[in-house]
């Protein structure tokens, strides 16, 4: 009988066999089997083999054999990801914004190491999205995961800050590192961003986690539990466009009935809708932050939809259309 230390791996290599090896299109004969095991230094009789496939099953893996000519051949049939979704993952990885190209290579290698060998090629696809600019921040996960790391524990987190320059280079935003209470991450317009509450300024701020340099988690327990219980997380992010801050305002919008949808997906299926004074136009009342980017949304949205109140509002778009109309005629 065959002895040594590979032997006691036996069903581990053949588990891993089968996962590397097949798929529902992609079976191996026990003779095939044998042989890849002989790679791995492992001996097996035919007998053996029926009795390990067995021992397989018992253990949760759904091995199938199907009888070709004179043999079986088998293949595992359920694994913990179809191909469907393993694809969904590659598109995800390599259209996400604030992953970089480096790290989108090695999640996506990663991923394929779940499927076939045969399945792997069909995930060697390539996303083209428009305009996209990935993140240089190689170090975007251990950040995340620092963040997650000092929320679990209760800790205030100290890091610099970063922006770009006109030469196109990363430099600190001040010169003092912040130092806050973290309580949430929020994915909004393809960024992370890290909202925490700042206990110098008594103030809630939203941060891009790819341009988070040296973060470290302090001693110091976190504040601003209050504020945040009284907030929910996802009207907020809602709210401040693109994570750009402003007051939180009322505001009513009208729209033309062909753009329900893109009010709909902005602000959510709870927001009510009724008609508006002009035949094919509709209201509602909204919550946002209003910023330059809350108008810049409606800007870009043309004749489709307007501000209909309250007045500071209407008042603020019609004084940015000015700034806009200024700069143009007199640059």
């Amino acid at each position: 009988m065959p002895t040594g230390k590979n032997q006691k791996l036996k069903l581990s290599y053949m588990a891993r066999i089968l996962l590397e090896k097949t798929d529902k299109d992609h079976s191996l004969t026990l003779q095939q089997i044998e042989a890849e095991l002989l790679l791995y230094g492992v001996t097996a009789s035919r007998k053996s083999l029926y009795d390990d496939i067995e021992a397989l099953k018992t253990l949760g893996l759904k091995v199938v054999g199907k009888k070709e000519g004179s043999t079986y051949a088998y293949h595992l049939e359920s694994k913990k990801f179809d191909m469907a979704e393993l694809k969904l993952l590659v598109d995800a990885i390599q259209s996400s914004k604030f992953i970089s190209e480096n790290k989108s290579r090695d999640l996506i290698k990663k991923v394929a190491g779940l499927a076939s060998e045969h399945e792997a090629r069909q995930l060697k696809r390539q996303v083209i999205v428009q305009g996209r600019v990935k993140t240089m921040n190689e170090s975007v996960f251990q950040i995340v995961d620092e963040i997650h790391r000092a929320i679990g524990i209760n800790r205030q987190i100290k890091f610099g800050y970063m922006q770009w320059s006109l030469d196109k280079k990363l430099v600190p935003h001040r010169k003092d590192d912040y130092i806050v209470s973290p309580w949430a991450l929020v994915w909004d317009n393809e960024n992370y961003y890290l909202v925490a509450y700042d206990e110098k300024e008594e103030f809630i701020k939203h941060f891009r986690v790819d341009k988070i340099k040296e973060i470290y988690i302090t001693d110091k327990a976190r504040n601003g539990r209050q504020d945040f219980k009284d907030s929910d997380l996802a009207d907020y992010a809602k709210q401040n466009f693109y994570m750009h801050g402003g007051e939180k305002t009322k505001v009513k919008l009208g729209f033309k009935d062909e753009m329900v949808g893109v009010i709909i997906d902005r602000f959510g299926k709870d927001i009510m809708i009724h008609s508006g004074k002009e035949k094919g136009w509709s209201e509602t009342n909204v919550d946002v932050a209003v910023s330059e980017q809350f108008f810049g949304w409606v800007f870009g949205l043309g004749t489709k939809v307007k501000i209909l109140g309250p007045e500071k509002v209407v008042k603020g778009f019609k004084e940015e259309l000015k700034d806009i109309d200024y700069n143009y005629n007199h640059y």
